[in-house]
This record gives C-alpha cells, sequence and structure tokens, in this order.
C-alpha cells in the first residue's frame, strides 16, 4: 500500500513537477526584488542624490549579513537540521521583511537629507533592508535546491533545476522591464534634496516597483505553504525509505565538505561566475544610458533579453545533462548534507556578489571625477551644470576578467573530476 502511494508522489511526474512550480513561485518573486533597483539607478541619483559609490553600496549589502555574520551557513545547517518545509517558511518570511524596510526607506521623504555613520541615511536604511532580504532569498535557494533533489533525484534532476531557474531569470526579465514604466505609470508629488533642502516635485515613484515586488512575495510566501502541505504527503508515503536509508546530518559533515578539492572548484567557479553576471545586471540599465545614449524608459529592457537566454537554454541544457551527462551534479556531496554544502558554496559566492558591486560603484566614480565635480556643483546650486556621462571602460574590463578566469576554473573542475571520479559527467537518468 504504502508503495503505491509513493508511487502517486515524487514518482508521478504531475506531483513533482507541480511541487517544482510552486516554489518556482517564491522564487520568482526573490529574483524579481534583487534586481527591482537596477533600471532605478538614475532616478536614485537625480531625485535622491545618490552617487555611484552609494548605488554600489547598497547593492553590495545583499552580502553583508550573509558573509559576516554567518547567516547563510548558519541557515544551510538549520535547513539540514530542521528540514526544507521549516527552513523555507522562514527563508520567505525574511524577505518579506527584508523588503518591507527596503520599501519603507525608499518611500520615506525625510531619509534623504539625514545621515547614518556618515552616509545617506537612506542609503543606510536601504541597504539594511536589502541585506536581511539577502539572507532570506540565499537561504530560500538553497532550500529549492534540496527541494528539488528531494523530489527529482534519478529523475529529470537537473532539467527541473534549469526549469526553476528559468522561471527565477524571469522574475530577473521583469527586473529590469517593468520598474521604469511602473515608476513614470505612479509618478506622484515627492521629496527631492535640491541644494541641500528638501522640496516637492512631481516625478517618478520610485517606491512603487519595490511596492509591487513585495507583494510577489507575499504571494511566494503563501504559495510555500501550498508546498508544505504536498511536502507533508511526501514524506508520509516515504518514511519507512527515508528512515532507512537516510543518515543524519553531523557537524562533522562540514569538514568532510570543506576538505574537498572539487567542491572548492566548484564554489571558486560559481563565484567567479555570478560576480561577473549578477553585478552587472545592476549596471547595466545605467550602462545604456551612459555608453549607448539610450532613453531612461527603455534602457532596461535591452539588459532584460539577458535572461531570455536562460529561459530557453537552461532547460535544454538540463535536459542534456540528465540524459548525456557533461554537467556538475549532486555527486559530490552526500544528499543529507547538501544544505550545508549548498550554503558554504552560497557564502563563498556571496563575498563576490557583496564585493564586485561596490568596488564596481568606487571604480565607476574614480574613473570619472567630472561626473561628481559637476554633481557638487549642482548640490551647491550652481546653475546651468551639465552632468557629463559614465565612461564604463574600467567597470567592462572588471567583468570581462572575471569571466576569464571562471572559463579557467571550469577547466581545472574538469580535470579534477577526471581524475577522483566524482561522476560530474555521467547522467542523472538511469537507463
Amino acid at each position: 500500500m504504502m508503495e503505491k502511494i509513493r508511487q502517486s508522489l515524487r514518482d508521478n511526474k504531475a506531483a513533482r513537477w507541480g511541487a517544482l512550480g510552486i516554489v518556482s513561485i517564491t522564487m520568482f518573486a526573490g529574483y524579481f526584488l534583487t534586481d527591482v533597483m537596477s533600471p532605478l539607478k538614475p532616478m536614485l541619483e537625480s531625485q535622491f542624490g545618490w552617487s555611484s559609490t552609494s548605488y554600489g553600496l547598497f547593492t553590495s549589502a545583499y552580502g553583508w549579513f550573509n558573509v559576516f555574520l554567518g547567516l547563510l551557513i548558519i541557515g544551510g545547517i538549520i535547513l539540514d537540521k530542521m528540514g526544507v518545509r521549516f527552513t523555507g517558511l522562514m527563508a520567505s518570511a525574511i524577505m518579506v521583511v527584508g523588503a518591507s524596510i527596503k520599501f519603507w526607506a525608499v518611500s520615506n521623504p525625510t531619509l534623504p537629507s539625514q545621515e547614518i555613520f556618515g552616509m545617506q541615511a537612506q542609503v543606510f536604511y536601504a541597504a539594511l533592508g536589502f541585506a536581511t532580504f539577502g539572507v532570506g532569498v540565499e537561504i530560500a535557494g538553497i532550500t529549492v535546491s534540496k527541494i528539488i533533489v528531494k523530489w527529482f533525484k534519478g529523475y529529470e534532476m537537473a532539467l527541473a533545476m534549469g526549469m526553476q531557474m528559468a522561471v527565477a531569470r524571469m522574475g530577473t526579465l521583469l527586473a529590469m522591464a517593468a520598474p521604469v514604466p511602473l515608476a513614470m505609470y505612479f509618478s506622484s508629488k515627492h521629496t527631492q534634496v535640491v541644494d541641500g533642502q528638501l522640496i516637492e516635485k512631481m516625478g517618478p515613484s520610485i517606491s512603487a516597483p519595490i511596492a509591487f515586488a513585495l507583494v510577489l512575495l507575499v504571494i511566494g510566501f503563501i504559495a510555500f505553504f501550498i508546498y508544505v502541505a504536498m511536502d507533508k504527503k511526501l514524506e508520509t508515503s516515504e518514511i519507512d525509505l527515508e528512515a532507512s536509508n537516510e543518515e543524519e546530518f553531523k557537524f562533522s559533515d562540514i569538514v568532510k565538505i570543506i576538505g574537498n578539492k572539487g567542491f572548492w572548484l566548484i564554489a571558486i567557479l560559481c563565484v567567479l561566475f555570478y560576480s561577473s553576471v549578477f553585478p552587472f545586471i545592476k549596471y547595466a540599465s545605467d550602462l545604456m544610458v551612459n555608453k549607448y545614449h539610450v532613453d531612461q524608459s527603455l534602457a532596461g529592457l535591452i539588459p532584460s533579453l539577458l535572461p531570455l537566454g536562460t529561459l530557453f537554454l537552461t532547460p535544454f541544457f538540463g535536459g542534456i545533462y540528465d540524459n548525456k551527462g557533461k554537467g556538475a551534479t549532486m555527486m559530490i556531496i552526500g544528499e543529507n548534507q547538501l544544505g550545508t554544502a549548498f550554503s558554504l558554496i552560497f557564502w563563498i559566492q556571496n563575498w563576490g556578489l557583496m564585493g564586485i558591486p561596490l568596488l564596481i560603484g568606487y571604480v565607476l566614480d574614480q574613473s570619472n571625477p567630472e561626473v561628481l565635480a559637476a554633481k557638487a556643483q549642482i548640490a551647491n546650486g550652481v546653475e546651468g551644470v551639465v552632468v557629463p556621462l559614465y565612461d564604463y571602460t574600467n567597470p567592462m574590463l572588471i567583468f570581462a576578467g572575471l569571466g576569464v578566469l571562471a572559463i579557467v576554473v571550469g577547466f581545472m573542475l574538469k580535470a579534477e573530476d577526471k581524475k577522483m571520479g566524482y561522476g560530474l559527467q555521467l547522467p542523472n537518468i538511469k537507463s
């Protein structure tokens, strides 16, 4: 009887793909908020007086708590000890809290004129909210990865990961294309810093896209409750199998993970790749405006095309990896260690997600002193000053260098797999 019930759940294609679809809603919402501010950078500078360094500081906040407080690693340990249901709900709630703080910071009319710790108060509180959100979305990411392994092990696991990533990247696509139109549509009176004073002016509502993102996150939070019900049924149907086959996570497993050379190569590959892709997306709309003179209202549409490649190619390559191999799978790490292993990789990755955006913002300001000088004149009340465009040459060289290093590490990982026999090149689906 138990076997019959089990066949209707994890072994049932509709059930496992349905579970994936539900948790993908949560990640879609998370990815939307992650990049929702990217197309708004010029507005942040013109309305609130942010500099590229301020924007880079805000963007780097994504990894503050994950890196310096180790909350992502703690989240991975919680995942392995408490399971996907508790951890997923916890992560979804943290995302909602972080997004709420961020929305308050951007919509509060008094913050642009205040300072905290030598920085603009609005930047500080927005960064605080983004840092809180970053903890939630990163823990949600490793939780969903473990959910996929739980439901798809022995089936279309790489394809499932590809499909989940494709849905999440649709959130990125929407985040690049929708914020400026939303901000323009909900234009209203807002407080703006002019000559060091606060005045009310009509203009785009920067808080509107963030409010929309917050609504999506609440929907994603509710959706995860539906997944919890499905997961309970799955575990009930497989309780005997799990009891006999699954080992309990031990803290000594962390030592085993960090002592694995293959793990470190995968982690370095991830940090190099994500450090070149995601920070680029943060600045892509501004790049379109400054280098190619694209109108601000359309600038986000061009980088929004980038996720389209992921939308179609990730599931395609996932299917190849499942059936033909030639892709990294979970074979290096035992399933009972996956949450911690993912969190360690994501923790290393967060160093790049935190450091590179801040570096790019700093390099952008230092490479364009004339832009800073012009903005300083405007802030001091000098009339008729034209702010020149940013030169993005140096930031683009940094992104290109990270990409080259990622290719080198990829070849090193392939050589290590051949030497150690991890099975990274083998298919997931056994014939």
